[in-house]
């Protein structure tokens, strides 16, 4: 068996191809040879050959296959990124969405370097974190109901420098302490209605965790309203919530945090042009 074998950028980009659009396949090519791989952007773009050694072709073949089997590549890599930091992923955890870095950008305009802040539904702990790092006098608590998520969460504020507090918690059972009071509370929570299934691409349907996507078809504000209520003796007065939405229900989460006494509503798009982010006052 030779020590070292020759395979072309061409060739992982065809392989790519049986199960993605060109245009994703030349994506997940240039991830795999340039971010995996150690292959530099030059050589990557003037197509030359990777010298590979039979265990690192082995690797390759085994990242290949994972990728035919629609994997996530964050997941292969055991990375994302979110607002210029790499935080850890796994499948117990969503990967970070480029419209939860406009509601975290959102916020840092926003809310107050001592704030006391709540995320709820945290999972890899991204906006938790990215609040802890942009204001270190902010008292950020994370809430989620899986041991799995707030293991990475920790991991990745543990890695990251971050001062967050992580707590296991069920918000749609949750009692609030007498004590309990903070300034801003947001939440990115399940917001993906089961009928949108069908729509959904299978990097995401069969491998990002079903109870950070989805909320049944009869009840799409499930998360939105609960965590209103408890907002309302959770927060400070003059306390803000400020949630990521599913595009479809701009207009009712704000009609609902209206109808339960909040005011100062905004509805906000993102770089897309969809309703995104909607933020109320307590």
């Amino acid at each position: 068996m030779p020590n070292v074998m020759n395979i072309s950028v061409a060739h992982i980009r065809r392989t790519l191809q049986e199960s993605y659009s060109a245009q994703e396949a030349a994506n997940l090519s240039r991830i795999v040879c340039c971010e995996i791989l150690g292959q530099t952007a030059v050589d990557y773009y003037l197509g030359k050959d990777i010298i590979l050694s039979p265990k690192e072709m082995q690797d390759l073949d085994g990242i290949l296959a994972r990728l035919h089997n629609f994997e996530p590549i964050q997941y292969i890599q055991g990375t994302a990124r979110f607002l210029e930091r790499s935080y850890h992923v796994a499948p117990g955890v969503l990967i970070p969405r480029p419209e939860t870095e406009e509601l975290v950008e959102t916020m840092l305009k926003e809310i107050a370097s001592d704030a006391r802040v709540l995320d709820i539904g945290t999972g890899s702990g991204c906006i938790a974190v990215s609040l802890s790092k942009a204001f270190p006098d902010a008292k950020v608590t994370a809430w989620d109901i899986s041991d799995e998520a707030l293991n990475i969460a920790r991991r990745n504020n543990d890695m990251l420098g971050g001062n967050v507090r992580f707590l296991r918690q069920n918000v749609l059972t949750y009692t609030p302490g007498d004590s309990e009071c903070y300034d801003v509370i947001v939440s990115n929570p399940p917001y993906v209605t089961e009928s949108e299934k069908q729509t959904m691409e299978r990097n995401v349907l069969d491998w990002e965790p079903f109870s950070a996507l989805f909320v049944p078809d009869n009840d799409p504000l499930l998360f939105y309203r609960r965590i209103a209520e408890l907002g309302k003796t959770m927060l400070a007065p003059g306390g803000r919530l400020y949630f990521e939405i599913n595009r479809a229900y701009g207009e009712a989460t704000a009609t609902m945090l209206c109808e339960q006494g909040y005011t100062n509503l905004q509805v906000l798009k993102d770089i897309s042009g969809n309703d995104r982010i909607v933020i109320a006052e307590r």
